[in-house]
């Protein structure tokens, strides 16, 4: 399947059919629960997830800064906090579909399979548009010694 049909199907499914789902659970839980109980849910649900964002974004925050102080790749720290963002999208906007998505995108023990997905995606990515583009390590579109000739060493003064 090409990328262009997949990224159809992918919005098609993101902008048509969890509204559709999220409308069926709303009335499904509003038949069952009543509608003033189903509102009520909805909100505690956001502050819930209000909380849960503050929470485990201060965490990703300090744990992004601990690994800056030491000097090491934020790439987990990083993954994190944008799953954490998603995720916050998700529970505060009403709907019981799309809290649970987010919840599975904050918690801190579902977060690692999202994680790996994420750096899968990432990936593929890159290395995708890399061998599309013609782009491979060693090529020359990098700076360096090539085939176009040699390189003029010198040093930059200031005035």
């Amino acid at each position: 399947m090409s990328r262009r049909r997949t990224v159809t199907w992918v919005l098609f499914a993101l902008f048509v059919v969890v509204p559709l789902a999220e409308i069926y659970v709303l009335i499904q839980v509003g038949q069952v629960i009543g509608p003033w109980w189903t509102i009520l849910l909805l909100i505690l649900d956001s502050i819930l997830g209000s909380w849960l964002i503050k929470r485990e974004g201060g965490r990703a925050w300090q744990a992004l800064r601990t690994a800056l102080d030491t000097g090491r790749m934020p790439a987990r720290e990083l993954a994190d906090g944008a799953l954490i963002l998603v995720g916050g999208t998700l529970m505060l906007s009403p709907g019981f579909v799309t809290d649970v998505f987010g919840i599975l995108l904050i918690l801190p023990v579902t977060r690692p399979v999202a994680r790996r997905l994420l750096t899968q995606l990432v990936a593929r990515r890159l290395l995708s548009s890399r061998v599309s583009t013609g782009h491979v390590p060693g090529n020359a579109n990098r700076p360096g010694p090539g085939s176009e000739g040699s390189v003029v060493r010198g040093e930059v003064v200031d005035e």
